[in-house]
């Protein structure tokens, strides 16, 4: 209590702590995590290779049969597609795959 009178006679207003920590809060819980998924999609992007199988950002499911520097081609279906590589959502590859612990569980 004494220490509450003493701040407050010397100017000091304990609602000027409130935007520091809204600061900290957000930055703890916006920031830091949009860079932690732009630095993985950059890494994914980094690790494409021919044969993967591959969803677009604008849903098209497609195979890469072809990489460049910035773009890549994919085949879906029956025709090919030159895009780039800004453009890859997620590797289809890995959905499909069963992890081996519930692979296990399944067989018992």
């Amino acid at each position: 209590m004494t220490l509450a009178i003493f701040l407050q006679a010397e100017g000091f207003d304990p609602s000027m702590l409130m935007l520091p920590m809204l600061l900290v809060v957000a930055y703890f819980f916006l920031i830091r995590p949009q860079q932690k998924r732009q630095k993985q999609e950059k890494q994914f992007r980094e690790e494409i290779s021919k044969g993967m199988r591959i969803v677009t950002t604008g849903g098209i499911h497609g195979k890469i049969t072809d990489l460049q520097e910035t773009t890549i081609t994919i085949e879906s279906e029956n025709s090919r597609l030159k895009i780039e590589k800004g453009a890859i959502s997620k590797e289809l590859s890995l959905a499909y795959q069963v992890p081996k612990d519930k692979e296990k569980e399944s067989k018992k």
